[in-house]
């Protein structure tokens, strides 16, 4: 159908994140601009863009997602303590704050320090939701 979403389709959304049962919102675009995203280019969770299959624009949907469903399962093994020594000094540590931290290919990563004391700091990997349920409200705009 034309004007419903299908992969490859450039879609116009706003989008809200929230806690499953409060309904308190985590992250939103509904006070700010809108998304504009590709459908199957690895922008959007997949888990998501399933469930936006076929929708068109003034399609308004709620979401729920199951733990781990949106944001991936929580893996430990990307929760990992690192010598204070080995942390460049342009990084300002502070515990519950989320940093950027290169890679040896020249990319990024974000990490949330957990823990911090005078020898080491220990850093979360996962994203902050991964393991969670959410709920997910959107508002389709457009579709190309």
């Amino acid at each position: 159908m034309i004007g419903t979403i299908q992969t490859g389709s450039l879609v116009t959304l706003h989008f809200r994140v929230m806690h499953p049962v409060t309904g308190v919102s985590l992250l939103s675009t509904f006070e700010s601009t809108p998304a504009t995203m590709q459908v199957g280019a690895g922008e959007l969770m997949p888990a998501l863009e399933a469930r936006l299959l076929g929708l068109g624009p003034g399609a308004r949907e709620v979401f729920d997602f199951a733990e781990g469903e949106a944001f991936g399962p929580y893996n430990p093994q990307l929760v990992e303590r690192v010598k204070r020594s080995d942390i460049p000094d342009t990084l300002y540590l502070e515990k519950d704050t989320v940093l950027s931290f290169p890679a040896p290919d020249g990319t990024s990563y974000p990490g949330l320090v957990r823990e911090l004391n005078d020898h080491d700091a220990l850093i979360d990997f996962n994203h902050p939701l991964a393991g969670k349920p959410v709920k997910m409200e959107v508002s389709i705009i457009g579709v190309i």
